[in-house]
């Protein structure tokens, strides 16, 4: 049995991890549109949103347009219970499962992750498309 994991007694072998682990949540903060579904849906409220309205021209069009602007977005790991809720009812996939787990801290405060972070953790495209060739 223990030939199928790799030996994390020294810390140089990575865990091998289920394509479905739950590591930490990442927020692609061009899809998101300031909507709440996310915070409200949140059975820990562990999600933090604010924004503003933003009002724009269009070319052509009578009247301005408007759209909300995300001013920020966190997430207090400390609160969440990884349930995925949020991930499952954002309707503009603007959150994601990231297969990082290196998000641990020692004072409870640092547990706060804010838009930047957030968006640190996204896959890149070549993660996505199946990764990119080894050498």
């Amino acid at each position: 049995m223990s030939g199928d994991r790799p030996d994390l007694g020294d810390g140089s072998a990575e865990p091998v991890l289920p394509p479905r682990s739950r590591g930490v949540i990442a927020l692609d903060p061009d899809a998101c549109t300031s909507c709440m579904v996310c915070a409200r849906e949140c059975p820990d409220w562990c999600i933090h949103i604010t924004s503003h309205t933003e009002t724009y021209a269009v070319e052509g069009s009578a009247r301005p347009r408007q759209r909300q602007v995300l001013d920020r977005f966190a997430i207090d790991y400390s609160l969440c219970l990884w349930c995925g809720i949020c991930v499952e009812v954002c309707p503009f996939d603007a959150l994601h499962w990231a297969p990082d787990h290196d998000y641990a801290a020692f004072d409870v405060r640092d547990l706060v992750h804010e838009k930047d972070r957030l968006a640190g953790w996204l896959p890149s495209p070549a993660d996505e498309a199946g990764g990119a060739s080894g050498s």
